[in-house]
C-alpha cells in the first residue's frame, strides 16, 4: 500500500518512521508547506521508500494532487484542517485518518460527511491519538465483550518522568490546547443522565505501579464520540492524571482568568488578553525538551455479560524511547493512527463511510499490533 502523510511535524514524522518499518507498505510520501522541512524529516529517516513534497493544505489543487497518490492519508496537521482533509479524500477517493480535533465541533463535521464517504467507497476515521483514539479504540473492544454496556471510565496522562515546579508537568503538544482543556467544561454521564461539569473538578487520587500516588480530574473533550455511540451508558466520564497539587494550582488561574480566550482588560489604554500574554510567560517554563515523560492510560468498562456484571479493564505505561529520542506520548499516538491506517490499507477494516475509533477498529488486532511497536497494553483481570 501508498501512504501519505499530512504534516511532518513530530506526529507526523512518527507516523512516517513507522510505516517504512512495515513490511506492507511500499511508498510513503511526506507533506509540508515548508519543503526544507519535510526532506530534512525524509533524510533523518534514510528511507527509500520515503518521499518529501511541497504542500500547502490550504490550497485545494495542491492538496488533492498530492492525495490521490496514495491509497490511505494520514492527516497530521493541525485540527482546523481535520474537514477540509476529509472532504478532499472524498473527492479524490481516497481513504484518510486524523489525529481529531473535538475544539469548534470539527469532529461532527467530518462524521456528518458519512453519507458521502460510502457514496465514494472509502473510509474515513477521525480521532485516533491517544485521547481520543486509544482510549475509544480500547473502550470499543471492552464493549464489544459485553451485552450491554454500562460504564467506561476514562484516565489518561502524558506526565514528565521526573517532575519539577512550579506545575510538575511539561506539555508534549501545545500549552494553549492544555488551557482549552481545563477552562472549557467536561461532558459527563452520570446516572444515565448527560451533564456538564467543570474541570479540573473532583480530584481522586490514582495509582500506577511503580509511581508514587497521582491525582486524576475532569477535563474537557476526553469523552469524545463515545456517548453518541453508546447512549445506554449509566455512567461515562474522562480524568487527566498528573503530579499531585497540579490540578488545585491550575484552578487558580483558572478562576483568576488567565486563561480565558474571551476575556481582556486594559492595561496603558490598550486592550491585553491575559491568556496570551500568561502562555507566553509559561511555554518555555513548561516545555518538556530534552526530558524524559511517560503516558499512563486506564479504559475500565463494565457491565452485563450472560446476565452476570463483568468488567474488562485495560492499562499502558508507555516511557520515552532513549534510543530514537521519541517522546512517549509522540510513540503512543504516531503509532496509533499509523496502525489504523495501515489496517485500511490491508484490508483489515473493510466497511466504508465515516466512524469514531470505537466502531470500527478492531481491539484485539490493534493491541497486538502497538506490542510489536513496544507499546504495550494490558488487559486486567
Amino acid at each position: 500500500m501508498k501512504v501519505g502523510v499530512l504534516g511532518s511535524g513530530l506526529m507526523g514524522k512518527e507516523a512516517a518512521r513507522d510505516l517504512v518499518e512495515s513490511k506492507g507498505v511500499t511508498a510513503v510520501g511526506l507533506a509540508d508547506v515548508d519543503m526544507d522541512r519535510a526532506v530534512a524529516v525524509c533524510n533523518s529517516l534514510q528511507s527509500s521508500k520515503l518521499q518529501a513534497f511541497r504542500v500547502d493544505a490550504s490550497k485545494r489543487q495542491e492538496l488533492e494532487s498530492f492525495m490521490k497518490k496514495f491509497d490511505v492519508i494520514i492527516n497530521a496537521l493541525f485540527y482546523s484542517f481535520n474537514e477540509v482533509v476529509a472532504k478532499s479524500a472524498i473527492r479524490v477517493g481516497v481513504h484518510s485518518v486524523d489525529l481529531g480535533g473535538h475544539i469548534g465541533h470539527i469532529t461532527d463535521k467530518v462524521l456528518d460527511l458519512d453519507d458521502d464517504a460510502k457514496k465514494a467507497g472509502v473510509t474515513l476515521i477521525p480521532d485516533l491519538g491517544v485521547a481520543p483514539g486509544m482510549i475509544n479504540i480500547l473502550s470499543g473492544y471492552g464493549a464489544s465483550k459485553l451485552d450491554s454496556v454500562k460504564s467506561i471510565k476514562l484516565y489518561v496522562g502524558g506526565i514528565p518522568l521526573r517532575p519539577t515546579p512550579p506545575f510538575e508537568y511539561n506539555h508534549v503538544f501545545s500549552m494553549e490546547g492544555v488551557f482549552d482543556h481545563y477552562t472549557d467544561s467536561a461532558l459527563i454521564i452520570r446516572d444515565g443522565m448527560k451533564q456538564e461539569i467543570p474541570s479540573l473538578s473532583e480530584i481522586e487520587e490514582v495509582h500506577f505501579e511503580r509511581f508514587a500516588p497521582l491525582e486524576a480530574f475532569h477535563t474537557s473533550g476526553g469523552t469524545s464520540t463515545l456517548s453518541l455511540s453508546y447512549p445506554s451508558l449509566e455512567e461515562l466520564e474522562y480524568k487527566t492524571i498528573r503530579y499531585p497539587g497540579h490540578a488545585e494550582k491550575f484552578k487558580l488561574l483558572v478562576d483568576l482568568n488567565l486563561t480565558r480566550k474571551d476575556y481582556d482588560v486594559n492595561v496603558n489604554g490598550k486592550k491585553i488578553n491575559p491568556r496570551e500574554v500568561f502562555l507566553k510567560v509559561l511555554d518555555p517554563i513548561v516545555e518538556l525538551g530534552d526530558k524524559d515523560d511517560v503516558v499512563l492510560l486506564r479504559v475500565i468498562v463494565s457491565g452485563v455479560l450472560d446476565g452476570k456484571s463483568a468488567t474488562y479493564p485495560f492499562e499502558m505505561v508507555t516511557y520515552k524511547d532513549r534510543t530514537t529520542k521519541v517522546t512517549a506520548m509522540a510513540r503512543a499516538t504516531a503509532n496509533t493512527i499509523s496502525v489504523v491506517a495501515q489496517m485500511i490499507g490491508s484490508g483489515v477494516i473493510i466497511d466504508r463511510g465515516v466512524f469514531p475509533p470505537e466502531k470500527i477498529v478492531p481491539g484485539n488486532t490493534y493491541i497486538k499490533e502497538m506490542a510489536k511497536r513496544g507499546v504495550v497494553i494490558e488487559e486486567k483481570s
